[in-house]
């Protein structure tokens, strides 16, 4: 029986995803379980697995095009169906779907014999991009009747619908899509119809000798800027400081790596100290929900990544209880697949904590955004040697690191704060501590 494979809810509240690569060709067999499509989101490409076993009918949209979720995006057909007929049960099941109150939903096509769907062109233009160039789901996506009343301009509705939000006239648009259809990535730096009619509409503030480029902003930029515009408005934050002694630290981590058993990272020291402070203080260890306070017995902690374009924070779960070679493998995997844009989307979820280090950039002290609904970010500066008063109040140099903490109000009160920064202070200035 042939089953209607739809864009599915990567993360919550995503509405639109795209399909970045296509694992499978037409008349391919599938097996349930086996990833067929890599869909892409605002932060990460996942890998979608299919539910049900059978033959790949039809792709129904073309790598690099979005879509609404729930919409469909592929066919499969029980082994020996025909593409037709499994393109026609389809049709029957998605009919049956359909809102007894008659909303509108996708149309599936009627099955018509092989040299009646497509000319010759089209095949080859389908077989090429191993999209089913013959099959439109969607009304108005480029369907003959959809077509004639656009004036030929081949687009689907989520690409109709982003254009009007920026104001940009297809008509000018080149479509790389199956056919010349106009697909979403084909709208990234189009001008704006008012920029475009009216470029002196606006006044011009920058001087005749500072040109300026305006670089659009991308899925990844945009969902930085909405998280965090919340976080800052809709979070209390409030910081803590510490100035943490570390020459201790440095030469367990030179002691590590000179036994060659994996290079060791001060993040990864920093990272494992953060997971002991978190058991110490288990308080700590819990996110705001509007019902309650959760606290976690595991400890899972997001690791910021600078990618390009943006930043991402990877989940490593379970911190507390792993070595520390295999939290230091785990995290530099997960730093290289983010940078190769191969991370998963369940990697970037859960977590009530996260470290931010840009030591590495010689910053000795920064104060980051929290990551809802995480409570707690740990910002870390550079190792660096300063002047420090001796326990005889001499003046001694000393390897000094500046954390600071910043946390969720509702979630950790001042003194909590305190209690939990003091327990990684101790941690990181007694490093042999971590290790145990």
């Amino acid at each position: 029986m042939a089953t209607i494979i739809r864009m599915p809810e990567i993360a919550a509240g995503t509405g639109v995803a795209a399909v970045q690569t296509w694992l499978v060709a037409v008349g391919d067999e599938v097996a349930k379980g086996q990833p067929i499509a890599e869909i892409e989101t605002e932060k990460a490409v996942v890998e979608y697995e299919a539910e049900e076993a059978g033959v790949v009918a039809a792709l129904l949209i073309a790598e690099g095009e979005s879509t609404s979720v729930g919409s469909s995006i592929a066919v499969l057909g029980a082994p020996g169906e025909s593409a037709d007929e499994a393109i026609a049960a389809a049709g029957a099941l998605n009919a049956r779907s359909r809102p007894v109150d008659g909303a509108q939903d996708e149309k599936m096509p009627e099955a018509t014999p092989p040299q009646q769907t497509r000319s010759a062109d089209a095949a080859q233009a389908g077989t090429q991009t191993g999209v089913a160039a013959s099959v439109d789901l969607e009304p108005g996506d480029g369907s003959a009747g959809a077509r004639s009343s656009q004036a030929r301009i081949f687009a689907t509705p989520l690409v109709r619908r982003l254009a009007r939000e920026r104001e940009i006239d297809l008509a000018t648009i080149e479509g790389t899509g199956p056919n010349g259809r106009i697909v979403r990535r084909d709208l990234d730096g189009a001008p704006a119809v008012s920029e475009a009619a009216e470029p002196a509409a606006a006044p011009v503030v920058a001087s005749t000798d500072a040109p300026s480029t305006d670089i659009p902003h991308t899925g990844m930029r945009r969902a930085i800027a909405r998280r965090l515009t919340e976080s800052k408005t809709t979070v209390p934050h409030f910081y803590l400081v510490a100035h943490c002694r570390v020459d201790a630290l440095l030469e367990l981590r030179r002691q590590i790596n000179a036994a060659d058993v994996g290079k060791v990272s001060v993040n990864d020291l920093v990272v494992k100290a953060v997971a002991a402070a978190l058991r110490e203080v288990p308080e700590a260890n819990a996110i705001w929900t509007p019902d309650a306070t959760r606290r976690f017995s595991s400890v899972d902690i997001a690791v910021a990544v600078s990618v390009d374009g943006g930043l991402l924070t990877p989940v490593v779960r379970g911190v507390d209880r792993m070595p520390l070679s295999e939290l230091s493998a785990t995290v530099r995997d997960l730093a290289d697949r983010a940078r190769a844009g191969r991370i998963k989307q369940h990697e970037l979820e859960g977590g009530s904590f996260s470290v931010s280090n840009l030591g590495m950039y010689g910053i000795s002290e920064f104060s980051a955004i929290l990551n809802p609904p995480q409570a707690g970010i740990l910002a870390v500066g550079v190792a660096e040697k300063r002047p420090v008063v001796g326990a005889d109040d001499t003046i001694e140099v000393a390897t000094m690191m500046t954390v600071t903490l910043s946390a969720d109000h509702r979630v950790l009160d001042g003194a909590l704060a305190a209690q939990w920064l003091a327990a990684f202070q101790r941690r990181i200035e007694n490093p042999v501590s971590i290790l145990i």
